[in-house]
C-alpha cells in the first residue's frame, strides 16, 4: 500500500515571478483579451497573477489607471509610418488615424473605455508627435497644431467607440432602419431641411464619412487661428 504523500511546504514550491508593472500590464492586456475589459478588475488581476489585490496598488491606484496601462500598452500596435514617407501630410494624417482607430476597434470595450482613459506613456507621446510631425509639415502654427491634435484624437475615439457600441446592441439595425424611416417622412412644414435632404443625411459607406469627418477637421485646424489666451 502506497502511502499518501506529503504535501509539499512553502519552501519547498516554485518561487512567483517578482511583481513588475510591464508584467501587471501584459497580464492584463491577456486578462481583457480572453474575457473582455469589464473582467480587468484589481481583485480578477489579482486572482490571475496568485497576489493579493494590495500587491497590485503598489504599481496602480486604480483600476481607471490599470485601463490607461492597458490602452497604452496597445497604442505600440499603431502604424506610425506614414510619418516618414512622402505624399499628402492630410491623407497621411488619416493613415495614422485610422490606424489608431483600427487598435480601438479590436477591442470593442477599449474604444468605450479610451473616452475617458488618460494613457502618457511613450506610444501614446509617439502617436502625439506623429501628428504633431505631420500638422507641421502642413505648415499648421504650432499653437493650431496644439490644440488640434486633441479634437482629432477625440473624434477618431468616439468613431471607434461608437462603432463598437453598435457592433456589440442588440437590435441597432432596427434602431438604424427606424431612424432612416422617420427621416423619410420627415414632415416637410415642420422640418423642410431634413425632409429636402432625408436621402443624404444616411447616404455614404462609414469609411467615407469618417475620411470627409477626418479631412474636414484638419482642414479647419489649419485655417482656424486661435484667440488670445485671457
Amino acid at each position: 500500500m502506497t502511502a499518501n504523500p506529503q504535501p509539499r511546504s512553502r519552501r519547498e514550491r516554485p518561487a512567483k515571478p517578482a511583481l513588475t508593472r510591464d508584467g501587471i500590464v501584459a497580464t492584463a492586456v491577456r486578462l481583457m483579451e480572453a474575457e473582455g475589459l469589464n473582467r480587468v478588475t484589481m481583485r480578477r488581476l489579482a486572482q490571475e497573477l496568485d497576489t493579493g489585490p494590495a500587491s497590485l496598488y503598489v504599481y496602480m491606484a486604480n483600476t481607471a489607471e490599470l485601463h490607461a496601462a492597458i490602452l497604452e500598452e496597445l497604442l505600440g500596435g499603431i502604424d506610425l509610418s506614414p510619418v516618414g514617407v512622402s505624399g499628402d501630410w492630410r491623407e497621411r494624417i488619416e493613415t495614422v488615424l485610422t490606424s489608431y482607430i483600427g487598435v480601438l476597434h479590436a477591442h470593442p470595450s477599449l474604444a468605450q473605455s479610451a473616452l475617458i482613459a488618460r494613457p502618457s506613456g511613450p506610444h501614446y507621446l509617439d502617436l502625439v508627435e506623429a501628428l504633431l510631425a505631420l500638422l507641421a509639415e502642413g505648415g499648421v502654427p504650432d499653437d493650431q497644431a496644439s490644440w488640434g491634435v486633441d479634437a482629432l484624437l477625440q473624434i477618431a475615439t468616439a468613431t471607434a467607440a461608437e462603432h463598437s457600441v453598435r457592433e456589440q446592441t442588440a437590435g441597432a439595425e432596427d434602431e438604424w432602419n427606424a431612424l432612416a424611416s422617420a427621416l423619410r417622412q420627415a414632415s416637410p412644414t415642420r422640418h423642410p431641411h431634413v425632409a429636402a435632404q432625408a436621402a443624404d443625411l444616411i447616404s455614404g459607406p462609414p469609411t467615407a464619412r469618417r475620411t470627409w469627418i477626418l479631412q474636414a477637421l484638419v482642414n479647419g485646424i489649419a485655417h482656424t487661428p486661435r484667440a488670445p489666451l485671457s
